[in-house]
């Protein structure tokens, strides 16, 4: 099945499912935070839209236990960079209906916590094809070691996803009820 015929059938069943707003449980992330030996570190989120999973539970948290958090910007070109945010800093609205914060505070983050429309048992994650995430993760990777957590549904998962030399793969994929890794 072709990417895009793939990804309007599951962003109906996700939108379906996901209109009870169904959370990730925190302590699943802190246990690969922990396994990973990651204390204190950069954690990267998304503000959640069409119906993704709500990183921002999971954000909150994290900021109320002292990591430093931060949100993508989109740029031009299909790229991204994240930028330092927390709770009480505003958020503009891009040009896509997606709040993200003020350029400020350039920052890499060491977790990468990463929507997603579909993925496998490989770890392999169908996005919205502008490639954006795969970009930020090829870039991110040259400068440290990043973990990529992708959040999902569990119904999310297809037999396998169809991937080109770009895309980039996770280490971790969390959902509503089991972890991949």
């Amino acid at each position: 099945m072709l990417k895009s015929k793939l990804r309007k059938k599951i962003l109906k069943i996700r939108e379906k499912t996901n209109k009870k707003k169904i959370q990730i449980d925190f302590n699943q992330i802190i246990k690969i935070l922990k396994k990973e030996k990651i204390n204190k570190k950069i954690i990267g989120g998304y503000y959640p839209v069409n119906f993704e999973i709500d990183d921002l539970v999971l954000l909150r948290k994290f900021e109320k236990n002292r990591f430093n958090i931060s949100l993508p910007v989109i740029k031009k070109n299909f790229q991204m960079d994240f930028y330092k945010w927390s709770f009480f800093d505003p958020l503009k609205v891009n040009k896509y209906g997606i709040p993200e914060p003020e350029t400020k505070n350039l920052v890499y983050p060491d977790i990468l916590l990463i929507p997603l429309v579909a993925f496998d048992k490989n770890l392999n994650r169908l996005g919205y094809g502008g490639g954006y995430y795969d970009r930020l993760i090829e870039k991110l990777s040259k400068k440290k070691n990043v973990i990529k957590i992708g959040l999902a549904l569990s119904i999310q998962k297809i037999d396998k996803v169809p991937i080109n030399v770009y895309d980039q793969k996770l280490d971790y994929i969390v959902t509503n009820k089991y972890i991949i890794k």
